[in-house]
């Protein structure tokens, strides 16, 4: 199998040093939204506080200065003054804007990306196969140990697979992407719009941001400044990302371990938001609600066969027909159905 692979794809088989493990980052709910829940500004424990994180030199008063922060703030001030909508209405179809402009375009080619590697799948278990057999030859012939053995597999294996991830241009970190650049503008958003409720910045025809916030908010918000005391808006936050990712599990047949602890660290996450969206200006928690159900819809678009191959995305064996139908049925099985 190896030499028809190529030659020298197994080559002088000694003993194989193994690479030290890299340890992984770790995760958790990002260290400025525990300051944002800390009270107001000017507070003694707030970001702008003299002992909060955003105190001279902190990196929250980095951050909120910083100039992707600002850029952000250019670009609600411009849409305000173009539109000449209210601030609820700016602020949702700005958020509109930028999903749609910024990470539907990412998340069509993660599913790109994602259905090339699921058809590499029949491949790489034909090549494991063959490898395996190989391997145990050879082990056979020179004597290995079973250590030996497994660990010249394992180091071909990564080789081969590698290759035809090359070959086929879509290594799984190209898959990442959507989260480099969807969470940090996010972040940019959200310090953004807090910097306009809390009057750190201002100026638009001569008025402060602030002062057009707590007027132009709707419903039972109208102070966009302001918490939300009914809890609606953090609720919902809470309810939609919790709704994205049952979808995205229930897509999902056999996860393997490493994807069920981080369905349920997601899940954990999106619980969590719903007392941290309570203690953050009303402005920063529509946002949040906007993107959500941004994030839902772009999630059902990318379910539609015509769609997808609109954006020229693979077809693979776990597509559907009638996406949505078993989407309906796989929910009310695992929620509503269940004795």
């Amino acid at each position: 199998m190896l030499c028809r692979l190529g030659a020298g794809r197994l080559r002088r088989l000694r003993r194989p040093r193994l690479a030290a493990p890299t340890p992984a980052g770790g995760g958790g709910c990002p260290q400025w939204a525990r300051a944002v829940a800390s009270g107001s500004a000017g507070g003694p424990g707030g970001p702008g506080g003299p002992g909060g994180p955003g105190g001279p030199g902190g990196w929250y008063e980095a951050l909120a200065a910083s100039a992707p922060v600002r850029g952000a703030e250019d670009m609600l001030l411009g849409l305000h003054a173009a539109a000449g909508l209210p601030w609820w209405a700016c602020i949702g179809l700005g958020t509109v804007a930028l999903r749609g402009a910024v990470t539907l375009p990412l998340a069509a080619y993660q599913h790109y990306i994602l259905a090339k590697v699921e058809n590499l799948q029949p491949e790489i278990k034909n090549i494991a196969r063959h490898l395996n057999q190989e391997v145990a030859v050879r082990a056979n012939q020179l004597k290995w140990s079973k250590r030996v053995a497994r660990l010249t597999y394992l180091k071909n294996m990564r080789r081969l697979v590698s290759e035809l991830y090359v070959r086929d241009n879509c290594h799984p970190f190209k898959a990442t992407v959507l989260v480099w650049i969807q969470f940090p503008m996010w972040i940019f958003m959200s310090v953004a719009l807090r910097n306009f409720s809390t009057g750190a910045a201002h100026s638009e025809a001569g008025f402060s941001v602030q002062e057009q916030l707590a007027t132009d908010g709707i419903l039972w918000f109208p102070d966009l400044t302001a918490l939300d005391s009914t809890w609606i808006l953090p609720i919902s936050v809470g309810v939609i990302n919790l709704l994205i990712v049952e979808i995205f599990a229930l897509q999902k047949i056999g996860m393997s371990r490493f994807q069920t602890y981080i369905t349920y660290f997601v899940r954990a996450v999106s619980v969590l938001m719903i007392p941290v969206a309570a203690t953050v200006p009303s402005s920063i928690v529509l946002y949040w609600l906007c993107s959500s159900l941004m994030g839902l819809s772009q999630n059902l678009l990318l379910r539609s066969p015509r769609f997808r191959q609109l954006c020229r995305i693979p077809l693979t064996k776990s597509d559907s027909d009638s996406p949505y139908k078993d989407l309906f049925a796989a929910f009310y099985t695992k929620f509503i159905s269940r004795k």
